[in-house]
């Protein structure tokens, strides 16, 4: 069950019935793609930021923070949200709003970089598609080193100590009292505190949304205006450099795996390396700049470059060892 068939169709009816415009043009294209992931996004951002809101008011955050924190987890915890994440059905911008979320939580910021990381790449549908275009090992090997892709970054990006280098409004309403406590001294209605998350929440998503509007329009006319051959010329299988090269070209691109898994197809057949296409694949669904658009009101300048540095630099790797052992 596709629970945002609703929004699908409200984006089909504004596009094809209000504005009059041809499935098969350009802008036509473009203006459903636009809506239809900005209604979504938006969507999951104004409920997770509300459902976050309750969380924070009735668990002990700093308690569970102090819990994730004290222990040496030896990498178990990056595994386990990494493993979250390739169960989730999100593109990188929509992974975004659970994202944020998992900070404002107190969730360690390395652990959640791990969720962020791994969603976008892997997915239900994109993984039985794998399977009928490329075989289970091939399927299996992507899927590993997606998990494996989040696990690594996530770690080393945790080292780097990066909470100070988030937007400080993220952590706004956090709190570590007990839940008794509050009850006891606040005694508020049921009503007031439904009243209390919605404003939190909404408050988040404010700020949020016109960073989101700014990086789904630029998603939108790529996906709308840019041909699915315009990148091929470069990524040949006699270029050394084409597997970085292939890294850099698909950041401007947006789109999910269930829907770059047909390209990647194409590119396999007219003779590119599987390690190449698959590095590309990883970079258009993981690293895009719509979504660097909208990271960039959630973390400082030099924890988004870290982040996409790291991400893309392990992609590169993994698409030179795929080609060392797939070929």
């Amino acid at each position: 069950m596709n629970i945002f068939l609703p929004l699908q169709l409200l984006a089909d009816w504004l596009t094809y019935n209000f504005f009059h415009l041809q499935p098969s043009s350009h802008l036509g294209v473009s203006l459903n793609f636009f809506l239809n992931d900005s209604f979504k996004i938006l969507f999951l951002l104004l409920v997770i930021n509300y459902l976050m809101a309750v969380i924070r008011y009735y668990l002990p955050v700093a308690r569970m923070r102090n819990f994730l924190v004290s222990r040496r987890w030896y990498g178990f915890d990056h595994i386990l949200a990494s493993l979250f994440g390739a169960v989730t059905p999100f593109c990188s911008c929509s992974s975004i709003p659970l994202f944020v979320g998992f900070v404002g939580a107190g969730i360690p910021l390395g652990v959640t970089l791990s969720f962020l990381i791994t969603s976008p790449l892997i997915n239900e549908a994109a993984i039985v598609l794998f399977i009928g275009l490329f075989g289970w090992k091939i399927t299996l090997i992507y899927v590993l080193a997606g998990i494996f892709l989040g696990v690594f970054g996530g770690y080393i990006l945790g080292r780097m100590k990066p909470e100070k280098y988030v937007a400080d409004h993220i952590f706004q309403g956090q709190s570590g009292k007990p839940v008794v406590d509050k009850i006891l001294i606040e005694k508020k209605s049921i009503s007031s505190l439904l009243l209390k998350f919605w404003h939190e929440g909404w408050s988040l998503t404010k700020r949020l949304t016109p960073y989101i509007l700014m990086g789904v329009l630029l998603g939108a006319l790529i996906h709308g205006f840019v041909p699915t051959g315009f990148f091929e010329k470069y990524i040949s299988a006699n270029n050394p450099f084409a597997v970085p090269l292939a890294v850099i070209i698909a950041v401007p691109m947006y789109a999910n795996a269930v829907g770059v898994i047909p390209i990647i197809q194409a590119l396999v057949e007219k003779g590119i390396p599987l390690g190449t296409a698959l590095a590309f694949m990883m970079a258009v669904v993981g690293l895009s700049l719509p979504e660097a658009l909208i990271l960039q009101k959630v973390m400082k300048r030099k924890l988004l470059i870290s982040f996409f540095a790291v991400v893309s630099l392990s992609i590169i790797v993994i698409g030179y060892l795929f080609n060392i052992f797939l070929s």
